[in-house]
């Protein structure tokens, strides 16, 4: 349920913090109106945060066609962590251009999809409380263990093809 997130994690020889699914009706607010929908994270982030979100990455592998990136999201200006992650894209289903801006490592997969107008639609498969370790607390800005959000998401192109395989694991809430 963690994959694409699980590889970083065995890769770096760490253990996968704590976590379990839960049901999307036991996600606090204001996590259940930041993941529980069909949309895209980086728009909802967006204008949850009022401003654009720019990436950093933390580790990439590309085999195969198949490029998976940890990343956190990031507001600009101020640079808050908005999001940590991991997502698998599966470039071949990509055209030549929106590939090119995914390699470039400075746009989240959701402005990149919205630029070049790449129809899709978002799955999430589950609804995740977890406890925050070392690296998440440190991607995050966070200190001490806290519980936290998530979910495991598909983006789908229209034939039904996976575009993307993500985790997206949000900081500790603050309501706006």
């Amino acid at each position: 349920m963690l994959h694409p997130l699980d590889e970083f994690y065995t890769l770096a020889g760490m253990p996968l913090p704590p976590w379990q699914v839960i049901d999307s009706g036991d996600v606090p607010e204001p996590y259940r109106t930041l993941l529980a929908h069909q949309n895209d994270m980086t728009p909802t982030l967006e204008k949850f945060h009022n401003g654009p979100i720019h990436l950093r990455v933390y580790g990439r592998r590309n085999s195969g066609g198949e490029y998976s990136r940890e990343v956190v999201l990031l507001l600009n200006g101020a640079n808050t962590p908005v999001e940590f992650g991991a997502i698998k894209i599966y470039l071949d289903r990509f055209p030549e251009n929106a590939r090119e801006l995914i390699l470039g490592e400075h746009r989240p997969l959701g402005t990149i999809l919205h630029e070049c107008a790449i129809p899709h639609s978002s799955q999430p498969k589950a609804f995740l409380k977890l406890a925050s370790d070392r690296l998440i607390a440190e991607v995050l800005c966070i200190s001490g263990a806290q519980t936290i959000y998530g979910r495991r998401n598909t983006l789908l192109n229209p034939q039904g093809e996976s575009l993307a395989e993500i985790v997206e694991i949000l900081p500790p809430a603050q309501t706006k």
